[in-house]
Parts: C-alpha cells; sequence; structure tokens
C-alpha cells in the first residue's frame, strides 16, 4: 500500500518548496510515499471557469487506477483533530488494501467528475488557506500523523 499526493500545479516559492521536501522525505521513512504534479493548464484566458475543472479534472482521473481511495482535500470536507486524523489514517492503513490517493486541485477546485470518482474529502481547516500552503500544512499534517501512531515525540499534546 502507497500512500500518494496528487496536484495540480507546481508550488512556486523556493520556501514551500524546501518545506515540502523536507516532510515528503521524512515520510518515506514511515510509507511507501511519491507526489505527482499535473501541470497547470496554459493558454485558459478564453475557457470558462467549469472548462478548466473539466480539462483539470480529466488530467487527474487520468492519474488514478480503479482500485485507489481516492480523498480530495476540499473545503467541504471531513476535519478532524491531529489525533483524529492519525487514527482515521492508522483504520485505513490497517483495514484497506488499496493505495491512498490524496488530491488537491486547481484553483477553481474540481470537476463533477473528480467528485463522483472520489470517496472521501479533507478539510484542513474551516479557514481558506492558498493551494500553495495547503501542500506543505497537508505533508506536515500527514507526517505528523505517522509520529503519533508510531508514538514518537515529534507530536505534543
Amino acid at each position: 500500500m502507497k500512500v500518494k499526493f496528487l496536484l495540480v500545479g507546481k508550488s512556486v516559492e523556493s520556501w514551500l518548496q524546501s518545506g515540502i521536501k523536507l516532510y515528503t522525505s521524512r515520510l518515506k521513512h514511515y510509507v511507501p510515499f511519491e507526489m505527482t504534479v499535473i501541470p497547470e493548464l496554459k493558454q485558459v484566458s478564453a475557457l470558462s471557469v467549469e472548462q478548466i475543472k473539466e480539462r483539470e479534472g480529466d488530467l487527474i482521473l487520468a492519474r488514478l487506477k480503479s482500485s485507489d481511495d481516492v480523498i480530495l482535500l476540499d473545503e467541504r470536507g471531513n476535519m478532524y483533530s491531529s489525533e483524529d486524523w492519525a487514527r482515521h489514517l492508522e483504520q485505513k492503513m490497517t483495514y484497506g488494501s488499496k493505495d491512498i490517493v490524496f488530491v488537491i486541485g486547481g484553483a477553481y477546485g474540481f470537476s463533477e467528475k473528480v467528485y463522483q470518482r472520489a470517496d472521501g474529502k479533507l478539510s484542513l481547516s474551516k479557514m481558506t488557506f492558498s493551494h500553495q500552503m495547503v501542500r506543505l500544512i497537508f505533508v506536515e499534517q500527514l507526517y505528523r500523523a505517522f509520529t503519533i501512531i508510531k508514538g514518537e515525540p515529534y507530536h505534543h499534546k
């Protein structure tokens, strides 16, 4: 079983790239982990928001296997404390045999087809973060969850 992270568009800021690299390298000590970046669409000025979401959605769906457990990072998703998130993730990994794929869409969110394919939705906060920030926050929280699962001292109550 692998944990995969699928994102639309690359991280632009070098400090974000450094943080993401730090936590993704740490994650590999706990679980097979891979991150895939879908390049941003080019020449979209003539497209509607719905057309952009559809095209990005097709690119997302093309990278998913039918056996994947797909979790969208979405403002309308379930919210967890770090400890509850760790327990939820541990259950998925203990009782599931599918690869878990976490997906961050583009600036306008997901197409309806992507929502229909999803097995769940996760929200990191009631606050709104940039898609760039969400990437870093998510990989840190994923790393934190594994340290909680393993009983390591990274997380303090």
